[in-house]
């Protein structure tokens, strides 16, 4: 059956599943093998060369739920995308990175691109006109990350990829927040789609890998870099995150059902100054996320109000875990200040508006009431009256 008619589900469940001719196991069977022929075969299979039985099917699953012709794996987000970055950029290159993104992407083109000779520059906010504004002569690369992390800032995709084609320039984006299940940016243009799949993609808090999917000819440029640089994937957590991603449209749906009830519970909460989440009609961009995402996601973030700290609030959850990373099928919470954008500067941090009482909630699939109670009684333990 073709890949084309089958639901998100049936691709997660079968695309790229490694058949087991031997002993008909109903999943793919796990090939730990650093070392193959090179004799009278068809591939000449070696895992630096990002194509060991697992590698090479798994990259399909991830390919077809991206709507994309390839793809690759890597070992974390970070070696995904600067992968991404060093295939196709060199000295005297520049590149427009949206502002508002992940900490680690930040300081990676902060700390290297220099190295390389690679100019760049930072929006000065997320829309079209602050990418328009950010182009030079020698703009190469623009680089979105939406919803974005931790503020779920949106950003058009399909503006920005219509503004960077006129221009004859490549567009990537961080798909992290969204995922496969509730965007697909390829279908708006962009050209490169990177994940770390140390989060939705594998779920459950014990993968560290990254991925790219695009078109066959991007993906071969990266690959040529790839296997200079070394950061290919170990078999056996390519084997684990395919296992996980047979669950990955079932997890996503109910954690994207639970963040949605949880955000308004938290906008209507007395006590929380502010709630960042798209699917909010407040939120700026609400009608924007609705346009281009078949889902709002499940990461939010809050403010809680003057007064109430937001550490001794942690402190206080007895069911969310305040806990590193995100998107496992527990729920947690932390605070960018101190994890995910820890190397910026307060100046950097204050620009982009990530307060230090700004908490991320990375919302699980635990039942609502459950995590609303969880949520009560920690605000009840700081002597705050009672929410119910």
């Amino acid at each position: 059956m073709s890949k084309k008619k089958l639901g998100l589900n049936s691709i997660c469940t079968h695309v790229g599943e490694i058949k087991d001719s031997q002993f008909k196991g109903a999943i793919s069977p796990i090939y730990l093998s650093t070392s193959y022929a090179y004799d009278n075969v068809d591939v000449k299979r070696y895992p630096r060369y990002f194509n060991t039985p697992n590698q090479e099917h798994l990259v399909k699953k991830i390919a077809a739920l991206e709507g994309a012709e390839d793809a690759l794996l890597f070992g974390s987000g970070m070696a995904a995308i600067s992968h991404m970055f060093l295939a196709f950029l060199k000295k005297g290159d520049h590149i427009v990175v949206q502002n508002t993104l992940y900490g680690g992407t930040r300081n990676f083109i902060k700390g290297e691109c220099p190295k390389y000779g690679i100019a760049y520059t930072f929006t000065n906010g997320y829309a079209v006109s602050d990418f328009e504004a950010a182009i030079q002569d020698n703009t190469k690369l623009i680089h979105m990350e939406t919803p974005s992390n931790p503020l779920l800032t949106i950003t058009d995709i399909k503006a920005v990829t219509d503004l960077a084609q006129s221009k004859g320039i490549l567009t990537t984006i961080d798909n992290t927040f969204a995922s496969p299940v509730n965007q697909n940016p390829i279908a708006l243009g962009v050209d490169l789609v990177m994940h770390s799949a140390t989060k939705y993609l594998g779920g459950h808090s014990d993968i560290l890998a990254g991925t790219v999917a695009g078109s066959k000819s991007h993906i071969q440029d990266i690959w040529n870099v790839g296997i200079n640089l070394g950061g290919s994937l170990s078999d056996f957590t390519v084997w684990m995150l395919e296992r996980s991603m047979k669950t990955l449209g079932l997890r996503v749906k109910a954690q994207t059902k639970n963040a949605n009830k949880l955000a308004r519970f938290l906008d209507d909460n007395n006590h929380i100054a502010k709630v960042y989440y798209p699917g909010l009609p407040s939120h700026p961009e609400h009608k924007l996320a609705k346009l281009q995402m078949k889902g709002f996601g499940a990461m939010l973030s809050f403010e809680l109000n003057e007064g109430i700290d937001a550490k001794a609030f942690q402190k206080e959850l007895k069911l969310i875990k305040p806990s590193m990373s995100l998107a496992g099928v527990e729920s947690t919470m932390l605070l960018p200040s101190e994890t995910s954008h820890a190397l910026l500067t307060q100046d950097e941090r204050d620009a982009v508006g990530i307060s230090n009482n700004l908490i991320r909630f990375s919302v699980g699939i635990e039942s609502y009431k459950d995590l609303k109670r969880d949520i009560e009684h920690a605000l009840s333990k700081l002597k705050v009256a009672s929410l119910a």
